[in-house]
């Protein structure tokens, strides 16, 4: 297949620098990248991610709200 001459943006090799300071480069039709995170970075990827415990406000919940049993 092949592709139509003069519609095609121009691809530049690249280099995209992160905040941390690690460098990729790539092709893109942009000349210079820079960005916040970076899979070296992202709390996601380092294992750094915060855990909401949602476990005590379920039993904080059922505290409050839950069938009470009433006595006989």
């Amino acid at each position: 297949m092949n592709m139509k001459k003069g519609i095609h943006p121009e691809l530049h090799e690249t280099t995209i620098i992160c905040a941390c300071g690690a460098q990729y480069k790539t092709l893109s039709t942009r000349k210079d990248i820079r960005v916040e995170l970076c899979s070296s970075c992202h709390p996601f990827y380092t294992g750094e991610q915060k855990l909401v415990d949602s476990a005590g406000r379920v039993e904080k919940f059922q505290r409050r709200y839950g069938k009470k049993v009433k006595p006989k």
